[in-house]
């Protein structure tokens, strides 16, 4: 089931999923819906819903990732988007954090399964995680972690000074943007690009949001 919605939804956004990408989705997608069935990861739990809103929509996220970028997931939860980023580019060093261990725990069991190398998955919250990986990334992300204003404050501290951040938000981000704009320039930051797409099967509308330190806009 997994393997077909994958196919046809990436076909409709123009993406195309190698053999051997599909097979790790799919352990990802059996071993998410093994856990949890005993503890709480994810509201999202259908074989469709799985497929879109986890993997292809971060699928799309990882095609603005660049080679050799030391990529940060903030509030990753289940691990996404770390996890299947971390399929698709293997060589791409990820970390991922979140405050919940089982969450953490899940991912680390999924990353020994695939067998990820350059994967690290931590148990902390992001304020802790300054104090020993400060400006320690080229890219970090969220996917509806917090208000733009919020992320750009917990991540500036582990961005190095041409890094980006990119902010993975669902419809109506106009409003937020207009509303922390000024926020984000007090901050040191700006916003360079909104990237809007749609997720196959009319299962909504997402933005990518690029925002960087005006010292290296």
């Amino acid at each position: 089931m997994i393997r077909r919605i994958l196919e046809q939804g990436a076909r409709e956004i123009g993406l195309e999923i190698p053999e051997e990408h599909i097979q790790a989705f799919e352990l990802f997608a059996d071993q998410l819906k093994k856990w949890n069935r005993k503890i709480n990861l994810t509201a999202i739990v259908s074989d469709e819903e799985i497929a879109v809103k986890h993997i292809i929509d971060a699928l799309v996220f990882a095609g603005s990732v660049r080679d050799g970028e030391r990529v940060l997931d903030i509030g990753s939860g289940a691990g996404v988007p770390a996890i299947p980023l971390k399929i698709v580019k293997p060589a791409q060093p990820v970390t991922s954090v979140d405050a919940v261990g089982k969450k953490i725990l899940f991912q680390r069991h999924v990353a020994r399964l695939l067998k990820f190398s350059g994967f690290e998955a931590v148990h902390a919250r992001v304020e802790e995680l300054c104090r020993t990986r400060g400006h320690g990334f080229d890219l970090i992300t969220s996917r509806a972690f917090s208000r733009l204003e919020q992320f750009v404050a917990l991540a500036a501290p582990l961005l190095v000074e041409t890094g980006r951040l990119v902010a993975m938000k669902g419809p109506g981000v106009a409003g937020e943007i207009r509303a922390d704009e000024e926020r984000l320039a007090a901050l040191g930051f700006e916003i360079v690009s909104v990237t809007p797409y749609r997720l196959p099967f009319d299962k909504g509308e997402r933005n990518l949001i690029e925002i960087v330190s005006r010292k290296a806009a």
